[in-house]
């Protein structure tokens, strides 16, 4: 398929003057393709068309077919009517009245097209460019992210139904991609009544034995499957396949394949003494490779992804703004823009996605000067990097942990002198530190501190700074700048300047609710690729 950029077509006259006339004080199709026509356009999307065949629609208005869809909350079939009966969107597509408009399949078709190029975020860009130009948003000034739960539009499957949809996938693909080789491989009859409907608890025979027993035959299926796809004359292009790929993982992830006393080998299913893979690496679906599972407090449990979403949280208009976005914001109030939209697995946690949630934004030149963020977002390591690079974190860090700490009795961290230019520490009782050792704890540098046993024996105050069973007290700390910069940090949150200023963060939680509330965010169809979950 091939494209010719021509963007938005110009809009009928016919099609104008029923549209304005059945919409008089416009609609939000109309506000849109009056004033962001210049976003959809075609040039952008080349490189994920050819140059020969027949021409495809042109991607910048099913990129506004897209928009007006998710803003509306249709499905794909709605969307594609609402392109033939709604007037305001024939004007914003620049449509006749006769215009009987596209088949629905074409809009997953063309997801999927951008999500194999890397291309979702281009409309998402070009509009940041467009409020950049307008003066709505722009680098310092204040920003703040959150993270919600996105739901991959799968089924839930427990491991036992996960065996055996994997290998009724696989299946599935292989009838389509190489019929005869299949039938050459397996007994059909057997498989189609065995794999003909979709496996479930509900078909699940009611004993745990028969259970035991259908898992074992799962894997057998699996075994085969995979033994005649990966054979030496087997077609190379058959392991490529997506489905019989994932069987294999799945095989590997659920059972274990070992010999017997007389040397045969024997298949079972993985226990909890054998060990199964981390969330981050175990599969969940068969139909959708990216999903996981991950848990957040204790009622929240979900399948699928983490969407971080950033927006600015300026109060008051810069001079250079555009005049009728700002009047249509309200007079005297900067709209909250989305700067940024970020997509992990569900298994990622929030700290993970800071660094490259600040890249984006200095890449876009609209990093901010302050970024507000909750307690699960920094470290000591980011929130030296972001100083560094002219962003302050305003978010609460994790208070000292240590025992003292917590029972808010006995000397903990801040009660000991660091000299960091002769590498040594003073206890409360004026001791000084016997040794100092830089090292690496979970890849990252760390310092530790250790008093003499000598030294805290005979110390009056022993029974307030420790409880060790050698008696001496330990300190690990982090080199001196990210030490004094989560020093600094710790001490600022516990005043009411600093609460009364990280109250702007809370306002980020109607962001999301709005994104949530009627909207496709939560909830994720499969793409096969890389495509942003929402």
């Amino acid at each position: 398929m091939s494209m010719r950029p021509v963007g938005l077509p110009e809009v009928p006259a016919q099609t104008v003057m029923v549209a304005r006339a059945a919409f008089p004080k416009g609609s939000l199709a109309i506000r849109v393709r009056d004033r962001l026509a210049e976003v959809f356009a075609d040039e952008p999307f080349s490189v994920a068309f050819g140059v020969r065949g027949a021409p495809g629609l042109s991607p910048g208005v099913l990129s506004l077919v897209m928009v007006l869809q998710f803003a509306e909350d249709l499905t794909d079939r709605q969307a594609a009517a609402m392109a033939v009966r709604a007037i305001d969107w024939k004007y914003a597509l620049g449509a006749e009245l006769t215009d009987t408009g596209f088949d629905a399949s074409v809009l997953s078709r063309f997801r999927a097209r951008l999500a194999d190029n890397g291309m979702e975020r281009v409309v998402f860009d070009r509009l940041l460019e467009y409020c950049k130009e307008a003066g709505l948003v722009a680098a310092g000034g204040k920003q703040r992210t959150d993270s919600t739960h996105v739901i991959s539009a799968v089924r839930d499957l427990n491991r036992l139904e996960l065996a055996g949809e994997s290998v009724r996938a696989a299946l599935e693909a292989l009838a389509i991609a190489a019929p005869v080789w299949l039938a050459g491989q397996i007994d059909v009859t057997e498989f189609a009544e065995r794999y003909g409907p979709r496996v479930d608890g509900w078909r699940m025979p009611p004993s745990q034995t028969r259970r035991d027993r259908l898992a074992q035959v799962f894997g057998q299926d699996a075994l085969a499957l995979c033994r005649a796809a990966w054979a030496e004359d087997a077609p190379g292009w058959i392991r490529e396949i997506e489905a019989v790929h994932l069987l294999r993982q799945v095989l590997v992830q659920t059972y274990i394949i070992r010999s017997d006393t007389r040397g045969r080998q024997v298949i079972r299913k993985r226990d909890a003494d054998d060990g199964v893979p981390p969330g981050q690496l175990r599969l969940a679906s068969p139909y959708d490779r990216d999903a996981r599972w991950a848990a957040k407090g204790d009622d929240l449990f979900w399948m699928g992804y983490k969407i971080h979403l950033t927006e600015t949280c300026t109060t008051l208009p810069d001079a250079d703004a555009d005049a009728d976005a700002v009047a249509g914001a309200g007079a005297g109030v900067m709209p909250n823009l989305i700067t940024d939209v970020h997509t992990t697995d569900a298994t990622v946690p929030d700290v993970k996605a800071t660094a490259p949630i600040q890249k984006n934004l200095a890449e876009r030149e609209v990093k901010p000067a302050e970024h507000y963020l909750d307690s699960g977002y920094p470290s000591a390591d980011l929130i030296t990097k972001a100083l560094k690079q002219g962003i302050r974190m305003v978010t609460p860090v994790l208070l000292d942990r240590s025992a003292q700490a917590k029972a808010a009795e006995g000397f903990d961290k801040n009660a000991f002198t660091i000299n960091w230019k002769t590498r040594q520490v003073r206890c409360p009782a004026g001791k000084t530190s016997s040794h100092w050792n830089p090292v690496k704890q979970h890849g990252i540098d760390a310092i530790v501190i250790t008093f003499s046993v000598l030294t805290c024996r005979d110390c009056p105050l022993q029974k307030q700074c420790t409880t060790s069973k050698t008696g001496r007290r330990m300190l690990t700390l982090r080199p001196e700048e990210l030490h004094e910069n989560f020093a600094r940090a710790r001490a600022e949150q516990k005043t009411d300047t600093w609460k009364n200023k990280y109250a702007l963060r809370a306002g980020v939680e109607g962001t999301i609710n709005r994104a949530t509330r009627g909207r496709t965010i939560r909830v994720n169809t499969p793409s096969g690729g890389s495509m942003l979950k929402v």
